[in-house]
Order: C-alpha cells, then sequence, then structure tokens
C-alpha cells in the first residue's frame, strides 16, 4: 500500500444517501480471484444510465468521491473498495460510511473522510459544475476553491497507518523480530514434524 498524505483532485459528486455496496459493485462481478479488474465494473449498473453523475464530462479523472451520508452500507464486499479505488478515487468523503466498507477502505489506501452533512453540502456547493479539492491527511482538513478549509477527524491508528502505508501484512512484518524471538523462546507444545505412525 503507498503512503497517503494528501491528495489534491478533480470531484465527482454523488449526492444520493444509503448506496450500498451492491450498487457500487453488483455480485456477478465478484468471481474474480485477483483484486483487480473491477474499477470498470464500478456503479455497472447506474454507468448505464445516460444521466448518472459519474457520466458528466466534468467528472472525468476524478480521484475524489463526494457523496451522501451511510456511504458503503450493505454486504460486507471488499470488492466495492477495490473497485473504487480502481476506478481512480484516492478519497471518498460523505457524512457516515458503514462500518465495513470503511474498514475495507482503510485497508487498502482509500480514505474515507468523515464530515458533517452540513459540511458535505458546503463542498458540494462549492464545486458544483466541476472543481477541485484537497484532501490532506497530514493537517486533517480539506479545503475548496475561496479559501475554504474544513477540518476533520480521524483515528489515529489508521490515520498513522496511511501516512507511512502500513496494510495489515506490513505491520505484522514490522514486528517480525518480536515474532521470531518469541517463538525461539517457547517450544512447541507437539513436535510439529512428527508423522503418526
Amino acid at each position: 500500500m503507498k503512503p497517503f498524505r494528501s491528495v489534491n483532485a478533480r470531484v465527482a459528486v454523488l449526492d444520493r444517501a444509503d448506496v450500498d455496496t451492491d450498487q457500487i459493485i453488483p455480485k456477478q462481478f465478484l468471481k474474480r480471484i485477483e483484486r483487480t479488474g473491477y474499477g470498470e465494473f464500478l456503479f455497472f449498473d447506474w454507468m448505464k444510465q445516460p444521466d448518472f453523475e459519474l457520466r458528466r464530462p466534468e467528472y472525468a479523472g476524478a480521484g475524489i468521491l463526494l457523496t451522501g451520508r451511510n456511504f458503503g452500507s450493505g454486504s460486507s464486499r471488499e470488492h466495492a473498495a477495490w473497485a473504487l479505488q480502481e476506478y481512480g478515487f484516492e478519497a471518498v468523503i460523505a457524512p457516515s460510511f458503514g462500518d465495513i466498507f470503511r474498514t475495507n477502505a482503510l485497508k487498502i489506501g482509500l480514505v474515507p473522510v468523515v464530515l458533517p452533512e452540513q459540511d458535505v453540502e458546503t463542498l458540494m456547493r462549492a464545486v458544483a459544475g466541476g472543481g477541485s479539492l484537497t484532501v490532506d491527511l497530514e493537517a486533517q482538513q480539506v479545503s475548496a476553491p475561496g479559501d475554504l478549509v474544513v477540518p476533520f477527524e480521524f483515528e489515529p491508528f489508521a490515520r498513522e497507518s496511511l501516512l507511512q502505508g502500513l496494510d495489515d501484512i506490513a505491520l505484522t512484518l514490522k514486528r517480525e523480530q518480536a515474532i521470531t524471538d518469541y517463538e525461539r523462546s517457547h517450544a512447541a507444545p507437539v513436535k510439529t514434524t512428527a508423522l503418526p505412525v
């Protein structure tokens, strides 16, 4: 996972509440065993609609998704976070997230920023018709054109992991020596190399 400190990017506005993971990546695309190839299927059913927000030309190449409350609710599919990231989003800003979606996003370096609904609406107006925002995880703030700065809270452990680019495996490997020392100092309760006769 690459470190995330800040991103300045075009914003796509999806002003909808309760967007669940089945809408983000429908179930028929969950048959792959790889973690790649999901971006092209993001919002698959909605993308067929000519007036769907993400089809607007001003949102092409957006790196930040600004959306409504309870984003990523529903089933626990980690593919939803994978699809968003592969599509090009580095951060998602919403008043609230589904708990499992938020956890899955953090594990891959997709930054879920929670802001009060009023602040999300203010940012939506600030970038209406196309615009950019900066999500700064180091400073814990979102900034918009016109000197608009909105601070946000972020759980310290998750923030530090994102800043350093440490996923679960990398966090475990940081303790590799301690794990090795422990295993050497504690004999196995059974002989693991013995085969039953």
